[in-house]
């Protein structure tokens, strides 16, 4: 049965004539008898019954009559849906990022989008970046927000830039001062954290260009530990910036600078597998969040 067989059932239905029918759906009254007349052969019987007045429905019209409007009412709903889908009102968006990311910039993010997007079902991974390469190759997410990763089946849009900054407790002489050479952290035990995460990887790039070997080393696998070993005076770390904002702000933690050290940066992007073509109203809305400088305000 037709879409367009069911639409001239019910038009003929309401206006109780072919005629009315026919100019209310834009038809010659031909083609809409013809139409008719098709249903009627599909369905193998009468669905009119013919009267000077116009139609009225046939014992058979009257059953098809219910099962005719759900089916073209079931239509409609699922054109809005596809509507309020492209427009960005419903849907489903799944995102993947790494654990910083998601720790300090994502739920500024998801509380921006889903205020704009109230029907959108969020979903969030988390993982290190080449986890949520895999996870997106493999259509489990549909963003991912990683350090600059390259892959030819992806392409990346930057968001911004995380440098890491050297903070101590305020009780710590350096904290004071401000300023200090590489070589004093020499004496100093290091606070690290996430043995496989990138950071870790410039943080130790970084002591051995400078021929450094910190006195001891506090090994954690995540930045909130980290950041409260600093906060006790257990020793210093460099820490993502965007990791300590709250911290600097409210003095718990000072930065100190390194004198003659080059900046340690990292930059995040947001990927999307090359396939996938232009972004949907749903996935742009969010990437324009996340690239959004007011989005990292603490």
């Amino acid at each position: 049965m037709h879409l367009e067989h069911v639409r001239t059932f019910l038009e003929i239905t309401r206006s109780g004539s072919v005629t009315r029918a026919a100019h209310a759906l834009g038809l010659s009254q031909p083609a809409l008898t013809e139409r008719l007349r098709g249903l009627e052969r599909e369905l193998g019987t009468d669905l009119f019954v013919r009267t000077r007045r116009g139609v009225r429905l046939s014992d058979a019209g009257r059953a098809l009559l219910p099962h005719a409007e759900r089916a073209l009412g079931a239509i409609e709903d699922g054109a809005r849906a596809v509507d309020q889908m492209r427009r960005g009102e419903i849907g489903r968006l799944a995102v993947g990022a790494s654990p910083a990311v998601s720790t300090y910039l994502l739920p500024d993010v998801l509380r921006r989008f889903q205020h704009a997007h109230p029907k959108v079902h969020l979903s969030v991974r988390t993982g290190h970046s080449e986890e949520i390469l895999d996870l997106l190759l493999r259509h489990e997410v549909e963003i991912g927000l990683v350090r600059e990763i390259r892959h030819p089946d992806i392409e990346a849009t930057p968001l911004y830039e995380d440098e890491l900054v050297l903070v101590v407790a305020p009780s710590h002489p350096f904290a004071e001062r401000g300023r200090i050479r590489i070589a004093e952290l020499a004496r100093e035990h290091l606070v690290t954290f996430d043995r496989a995460s990138s950071y870790n990887e410039l943080t130790q790039a970084l002591f051995r260009e400078a021929g450094v070997a910190p006195r001891g080393v506090i090994e954690l696998d995540n930045v909130e530990g980290a950041k409260r070993c600093v906060v006790k005076g257990l020793g210093v770390a460099l820490l993502p910036r965007q990791a300590v904002r709250a911290e600097l702000a409210s003095r718990k933690l000072r930065p100190v600078t390194i004198a003659g050290a080059r900046p340690i940066r990292r930059r995040i992007v947001a990927i999307r597998r090359r396939d996938e073509g232009d972004p949907t109203r749903t996935v742009a809305s969010f990437l324009d969040l996340a690239h959004d400088p007011d989005t990292l305000s603490p």
